[in-house]
């Protein structure tokens, strides 16, 4: 009689590294989506226009949301599409943070805004490292994956590669060539990367997701991409007036952001009865 192989778990210090990351992107939101004025002050760079602070708070909620849902998950295969995801994300932004160092207030006169300089800088160097290595290690577990359960349905695996392929041309061109794509508002050669990194990242999420292909690993990926798509939304509504509502490229977005959420809603739907 043959013994079934045991499942790949999610290791300690990989959960010990989600709950970490966990923690720094709620204090990221705290500075950016809560307090979006105030990044001359408590952040560890200016960011203007506040729309922008927003966006990326948004950003961070969604990652926030992704880590929590991933610690529940028990099989390493519930929750590496996330543990990929927050490495392309932290790699991209620490690329991001280098080229335009010159813009942080690591000299700042301000104590509060020099700390947050120095701690971002810190988080987003030693972040990368640590999840390599455990990514590493975590590859090296022998054991089995658990059988895909409930099959995506082919209309939300179509949408999702759609919306995550827009994502990630778009998160490209502001990464790698600011200024050379219209956008909603007034970027920075830094905030066009900031928030292509993200951009970036949730279109390689949607791909892993589609690639997937099953319903209970799609969970925390849907949820954390509802949030997503809702937070943007209220930055939009609370910083209308820092919009270009001439500008195709304005309705364009709102047009693809209620179109992600719709996307998303259905998603969390159909994996409601379907928790890893």
């Amino acid at each position: 009689m043959t013994t079934a192989a045991p499942t790949v778990p999610v290791l300690r210090p990989m959960r010990a590294l989600l709950v970490v990351f966990g923690v720094l992107t709620f204090l990221a939101v705290a500075a950016l989506f809560v307090r979006p004025e105030s990044t001359d002050r408590y952040f560890a760079w200016t960011i203007q226009p506040p729309l922008t602070a927003a966006f990326l708070g948004a950003g961070y909620l969604a990652g926030c949301t992704l880590v929590v849902l991933s610690l529940r998950a028990e099989a390493w295969a519930h929750a590496r599409a996330a543990v990929v995801t927050i490495l392309v994300f932290t790699v991209l932004t620490l690329v991001a943070t280098l080229v335009h160092l010159d813009r942080f207030h690591l000299q700042a006169s301000g104590a509060a805004a020099r700390a947050a300089a120095w701690f971002w800088l810190a988080v987003y160097v030693s972040v990368p490292l640590v999840m390599v290595v455990l990514l590493a290690v975590q590859s090296r577990i022998e054991g089995a994956h658990p059988q895909r359960a409930l099959p995506m349905p082919r209309w939300l695996a179509v949408a999702l590669a759609v919306e995550g392929a827009v994502m990630f041309v778009v998160g490209a061109l502001l990464f790698v060539r600011p200024g050379t794509i219209g956008w909603p508002w007034p970027l920075s050669p830094l905030t066009s990367r900031a928030i292509g990194a993200w951009l970036l990242s949730f279109g390689l999420a949607a791909g892993l997701a589609v690639a997937e292909g099953d319903l209970p690993r799609l969970r925390a990926p849907a949820v954390a991409y509802l949030v997503f798509g809702l937070a943007e939304l209220v930055a939009l509504l609370r910083f209308a007036h820092s919009l270009s509502w001439g500008s195709p490229a304005t309705w364009a977005y709102v047009a693809f952001l209620v179109l992600a959420t719709a996307t998303a809603a259905a998603g969390v739907r159909l994996t409601s009865g379907s928790r890893p």
